[in-house]
């Protein structure tokens, strides 16, 4: 399979597994953008399209991850902690599968109309997901860049805590504005999976820290 051997190539050395994390990332950040680009339209055509596009980004990355525990055996990693990286690949693998979720309902709620508060929420995960594409790279200078990690992983919480504060308020928006229970309802569980994205993704940075906490007090 082109792809796998792809991977492969991808893996040949002995240390750095930037390419992984990279090509991890490109994937989550084309979900992502794919996301912002359905909750920006209503049209069931593109939602279609759109979707498939998501589903197809989380095979790939489903067939990445497969392959990165196959490689990850074979591989000296010096400083850095196998099962850390392991629950970092595997978070951002939940990640993906979270916004495939959250495509998949898009197309089969089809709500009557796209309120602004979700796009900003989807918006807020294109974020969250293009500022793990700048952190992860960074674990390979993990000494140097200590502090620029830290940085960028408080950037992410801050996206986060910002979607936490958009649903609650979009929430009680739809309560008290919304007289079609059964749209209301479409938005309210929209809303839901949207927000839990956010908290998929702050996770990854958690994760993140969480490694960087234990590599400088080793």
């Amino acid at each position: 399979m082109h792809f796998l051997r792809t991977l492969r190539h991808l893996f040949d050395g002995k240390l750095d597994l930037t390419p992984f994390f990279t090509r991890q990332a490109d994937l989550l950040c084309q979900s992502s953008d794919n996301l912002v680009r359905m909750l920006s339209s209503v049209d069931p055509e593109q939602w279609m399209r759109l979707q498939r596009e998501v589903k197809a980004c989380e095979t790939q990355g489903d067939a990445l991850l497969q392959d990165y525990r196959e490689q990850l055996s074979e591989r000296l990693l010096g400083s850095l902690s196998r099962s850390d990286l392991t629950t970092i690949a595997m978070s951002m693998d939940d990640c993906l599968d979270v916004i495939k979720d959250a495509a998949k309902a898009v197309q089969i709620y089809r709500p009557r109309k796209i309120d602004q508060q979700l796009q900003d929420l989807a918006q807020l995960i294109s974020g969250e997901a293009h500022a793990l594409r700048e952190l992860l790279p960074m674990l390979w200078h993990i000494k140097e860049k200590a502090t620029a990690i830290s940085l960028q992983c408080d950037r992410v919480t801050e996206m986060e805590h910002a979607a936490d504060d958009a649903y609650e308020e979009y929430i009680g928006y739809i309560f008290s504005e919304e007289e079609d229970l059964r749209e209301m309802t479409k938005y309210k569980n929209l809303a839901e999976i949207l927000e839990k994205v956010t908290d998929s993704e702050k996770h990854v940075a958690d994760c993140v820290r969480m490694m960087v906490l234990r590599f400088l007090h080793e």
